[in-house]
């Protein structure tokens, strides 16, 4: 396993510790002038549980990897807190925040791979 695969791995293990939902990896490696690596798009079921996972993915990928985001934002009203790890950016949303965001569908020619949900 490289570093970039490390630390994807790292960020998904800490959203499922608060339970994210709807895990989506959406790969830019193959797309062109793409700012990062790719994304990692996920869901709580409100604002307290947005920040919970935030918080999670900031100190598993700390303990285990070593690694700080960057930047993060969106903490004010946690209804969208995007980590930056540099090649990847962690997306967490309220449901109907990411619907009307739709990510996935704005990157859709990038390889996009679903995550089952752990329960």
């Amino acid at each position: 396993m490289n570093a970039k695969t490390d630390i994807l791995k790292l960020i998904i293990e800490g959203i499922q510790e608060r339970k994210g939902k709807h895990i989506t990896v959406v790969d830019l490696t193959e797309i062109e002038g793409a700012a990062a690596s790719g994304f990692v798009i996920c869901q709580g079921s409100s604002t307290m549980q947005v920040s919970a996972i935030a918080d999670s993915v900031r100190e598993y990928v700390q303990e285990q990897g070593g690694v700080k985001p960057y930047n993060y934002d969106g903490y004010q009203n946690s209804q969208w807190i995007v980590l930056d790890y540099g090649d990847w950016f962690v997306h967490i949303f309220l449901p109907d925040i990411r619907e009307y965001y739709n990510l996935e569908e704005l990157w859709s020619d990038a390889d996009i791979k679903e995550i089952p949900d752990l329960d």
